[in-house]
């Protein structure tokens, strides 16, 4: 069963009910993949809602990316993700309070960043090839992290960086790092860079992790 709130796409359980999850997309935007992806979290039983950040606007070329990611105001986006875990929070087809969170890349950022925004109602946070750099020690969230082997995008040395502050910060954290890939590994639209294995193997991580923190 599908819905869509605006601006955005939520997916719904076949039991109608499930725990909440926000997806945060890539510069690309909220296309066919990153719908596709909230489904697949809908078939395992979650709630999954991904905000639009760019309104219905998507890019194929890095070109349009830099381009539409160039029109993102913080103070929007920020406004638009906090919209966002209200409305999950309002969702009466959600089953807890504590949420999660799946980010890809620019969308991995904001999630990081959501995890300290909205302490109370974020448990769990997943990115995808994605880091930002923040004292993490007010975070109440486990977090899990892939990220690719040869990324040209992502510094090997920025994700750890990451690992040790969400450490310090004593959070549960479990990063994978797969090697011979690269950015965009995850995404079957992005031929030039999908791994079908590490895509699978990612995607079995991210459910088993997203239902231990928020089922119980």
């Amino acid at each position: 069963m599908l819905d869509l709130p605006s601006p955005g796409y939520l997916a719904i359980p076949i039991s109608g009910k499930g725990p909440g999850l926000l997806v945060l997309h890539a510069w690309w935007g909220l296309n066919d993949f990153m719908r596709n992806f909230c489904q697949l979290l809908a078939d395992e039983g979650f709630v999954a809602l991904a905000p639009d950040l760019y309104h219905g606007k998507v890019a194929t070329t890095n070109d349009e990316a830099k381009q539409l990611r160039s029109t993102l105001k913080k103070d929007h986006v920020s406004s638009a993700l906090i919209s966002a875990v209200e409305r999950l929070r309002q969702e009466p087809r959600v089953t807890s309070p504590a949420l999660g969170v799946v980010g890809f890349s620019l969308g991995a950022h904001w999630a990081l960043w959501l995890s300290l925004e909205r302490i109370a109602d974020i448990a769990a946070v997943t990115v995808f090839y994605g880091i930002r750099s923040a004292d993490y020690s007010p975070s109440r969230a486990a977090y899990l992290g892939h990220f690719a082997g040869n990324d040209a995008w992502v510094a090997s040395s920025g994700v750890k960086k990451l690992e040790r502050s969400l450490k310090a910060a004593k959070r549960p954290v479990t990063f994978y790092t797969y090697q011979g890939t690269g950015h965009w590994f995850f995404e079957a639209n992005r031929p030039e860079a999908f791994n079908p294995m590490a895509a699978e193997l990612a995607w079995r991580r991210t459910v088993e992790f997203l239902s231990t923190r928020l089922r119980g």
